[in-house]
Formats: structure tokens, sequence, C-alpha cells
């Protein structure tokens, strides 16, 4: 199963551009990242839930509490940001928490499975893509705990309630809607470029659905640290932890995980650097053991 992912999910071409060694991500047991190790569902099996797929779409485990995400390659599939981002929040029982750009649905997933949030709603824009998202989670049997909103981030805050949320989480675009030529209506198109929103506004509606001392979760790119910095001052979110995430040693960071709070404190943590590889192109002994969490149950 390919993984690369998105403020929607990657394509695996996204990752190379960013300086991957390898274009090919797999869903993993702690075994390590083989394709063999892919828990793709039996013919029979897939059989009984075919109900739940449209043409096109597959079901993938997630090798994590039983749960299973639909779907499409032609769009994209769900790759290691979305995993980081993930692994990063720290989130606790019993709290409420909204994901802006879901996408396919694959944060709330792997937030309920490590988690148990009581509430997660995933708000997204695409109407097929959040119908797809809304399936994974029935298919998951989970309605009562994630919700998937089809409707625009930017006043979502209007229908879900200002102040009410404990923790938002995102995965936005990550290039200026201007960079290249661009399809507007282009699936990928939308999840890579600030099309359809900008970073500001989303910072806008994270600090309106936040409690006073409430967390915010990103993973961006780090070109993008000055604009997330004035945008965190915009909207009373401060720094609290930044960990950069490299391809390798050698080689400059390409992602950045943040965490802010509203109205919190000057403090700001800096962890250790997060390498995916290894000198040798093997994946680092961190990574193997983040995927190798999912293989949890």
């Amino acid at each position: 199963m390919n993984v690369v992912g998105s403020g929607l999910d990657r394509s695996v071409d996204e990752w190379a551009e960013l300086g991957g060694q390898n274009n090919t991500y797999c869903m993993l047991s702690a075994s390590g990242f083989e394709m063999s190790n892919v828990k793709r569902l039996a013919p029979k099996e897939k059989s009984m839930e075919e109900s739940y797929i449209k043409t096109g779409e597959r079901i993938d485990d997630l090798q994590l509490k039983g749960l299973k995400i639909i779907q499409n390659p032609s769009w994209f599939c769900y790759g290691i940001d979305a995993v980081l981002l993930s692994s990063f929040a720290d989130i606790r029982k019993n709290e409420k928490v909204v994901d802006l750009g879901t996408g396919t649905g694959v944060i709330p997933l792997l937030l309920y499975g490590k988690y148990s949030p009581s509430k997660i709603i995933g708000v997204e824009i695409q109407k097929d893509v959040a119908d797809m998202a809304a399936r994974s989670v029935k298919l998951n049997k989970i309605e009562d705990i994630i919700y998937i909103k089809e409707g625009n981030i930017k006043d979502c805050y209007n229908e879900l309630g200002k102040g009410c949320f404990d923790v938002v989480v995102s995965n936005p675009p990550y290039k200026k809607g201007k960079t290249g030529i661009i399809n507007p209506k282009d699936t990928k198109a939308i999840s890579r470029h600030e099309i359809l929103i900008n970073l500001d506004e989303i910072l806008n509606t994270v600090n309106c659905l936040l409690k006073p001392g409430g967390r915010f979760y990103m993973i961006h790119r780090p070109e993008r640290l000055k604009d997330i910095i004035l945008g965190f001052e915009k909207n009373k979110l401060t720094p609290k932890r930044m960990r950069f995430v490299y391809p390798n040693i050698h080689k400059a960071p390409n992602m950045l995980l943040i965490e802010a709070s509203k109205m919190g404190g000057d403090f700001l943590k800096f962890e250790p650097p997060l390498c995916v590889y290894n000198d040798d192109g093997s994946y680092s002994d961190e990574i193997n053991k983040i995927y190798g969490l999912l293989g949890d149950e």
C-alpha cells in the first residue's frame, strides 16, 4: 500500500520532491518497512465490506486496534506526514478534538486508536473526499466518536462552536497558492497548495475553536516557519514545542512539527531532530518505532 499524505494526504511524488530516498511508503508492522508486511484484505473479507467502497477504492488495514481506512489510489493515499503528526500530538482521554482538512480521515482514525479522545471532528471541504472519510468511520463503527463534517474550514466554528475544543490538529497545504501551474479543481493540487484556504485563515479558525489553554498541533514545511510564527502571534497562539524532520542527518529538514497553545506562556521547547533514514538508506530506529506502534493491539 502506498502511503503518502497531505492536508488531504499527499501523493508519492510529493515525498520524493521533499527529498525522500524512497518514494513508496507502506503500512508497516514493527518488523520493518516491507511490502510483505502490508495487510491487504483478502478477497473474501473485502466482499463482506464492499458496500462501503466505490469504484477505484480499496480498504486498507491501519494495523492499529483493527482500524481500517478506505483509500482511492488515483486520488491520494495517506503518508508519513499524517503518521508523524498523530505521533507528535499529545492528546488525553476525554478531550474534544478537531482535525482541519481531514482528507481521507486518517488522522482522526489514528488519534482515536492511539489516545481515545471523547470526540473527534474532521472538517473537509471536498465533497467526495469527505464522503470517503465518513464511510471509513462507518466501516469501523465509530460514528459515536468520529464525525466527518463536509464544509469550509474558514467558518466551521460557527457550527461547531467557538472556544469548545481542547485540541485542534492540521496537516494543511504546504505551498502558497500561486506556486507553479495549478489545476484549482485537482484533488492533489488542493491538498498541496493554498487554493481554497491559506495558513492565516486556518490559524484564525484554530483560535476560534480552541478553549483558552487549548493546544494546536501541525505539520508544515520549515521554510514557512516565519509565516507560522507571525500567524500564531496574530491569532493568540504561542509556540510551545517544535521538532524538525530530516530525510537524513546530512540533509536540511523538509518537515516541521509544531505545537502551540492558545494564550499560553512563552517557554518554547525544541525537541531532538527526527531523521527518517540512516546513512545506509534504511529507516531510522525512531521511524521504525513510530510505525511499529501501529502494529500494537
